[in-house]
């Protein structure tokens, strides 16, 4: 049984959750502490509020340790907030938060919550079907790195990649009934 864990200090933690607990052989736990990641497969960082989400991580104390975790090879999933705290730039800001993702995102590149929408696409490598997408407020990468494999785009801008353990998208797949990211990484990322 794999057991991954959704960061649970701020976000669409228990969308994650339903998410992963439809997947066999997975056991969902929300964590929040040091001693509750230790013990994880691998790590969802949820969307929500990239700023909040980074002050509750250096506040309890997590920052440091789980960037070290992450760059030893710990799968890791950043979905919006979370794409922005595995970043290594975040174009307008001097600092970054976890950077370990060799990819330079813009925080709300699609404006404001009434420019959020939805869109379709389709993705071979992850699902047979045509995927469903829903962006709120959503970061989208600027710029990659050599070793960071683009996934996905939509309008021309980069909205899902990988790099080694780490898979990062800038919407929502736990907002949609579709399991085929929650799937992809499980399959794909966590041992």
């Amino acid at each position: 049984m794999k057991q991954i864990g959704v960061l649970a200090l701020q976000g669409a933690v228990a969308e994650h959750l339903d998410c992963l607990r439809q997947i066999n052989g997975v056991t969902a736990v929300p964590v929040r502490t040091w001693a509750e990641i230790e013990s994880l497969d691998g790590l969802i960082l949820p969307g929500g509020e990239s700023t909040a989400m980074g002050k509750l991580l250096d506040y309890f104390q997590l920052l440091e340790p789980l960037q070290a975790k992450i760059q030893s090879g710990f799968p890791v999933w950043g979905t919006c907030a979370g794409m922005i705290l595995l970043a290594k730039e975040i174009s307008g800001q001097e600092n970054s938060y976890f950077a370990a993702m060799d990819i330079r995102v813009c925080r709300n590149g699609y404006g404001s919550q009434l420019d959020s929408f939805q869109a379709e696409i389709e993705l071979p490598e992850i699902a047979a079907e045509k995927i469903p997408l829903v962006f709120i407020r959503a970061p989208y990468i600027e710029a990659a790195g050599p070793q960071v494999q683009v996934l996905a785009e939509v309008n021309g801008r980069i909205v899902a990649a990988r790099e080694a353990q780490m898979l990062v998208t800038s919407f929502h797949p736990e907002l949609t009934a579709d399991l085929s990211f929650h799937r992809y990484f499980v399959e794909n990322f966590v041992r």
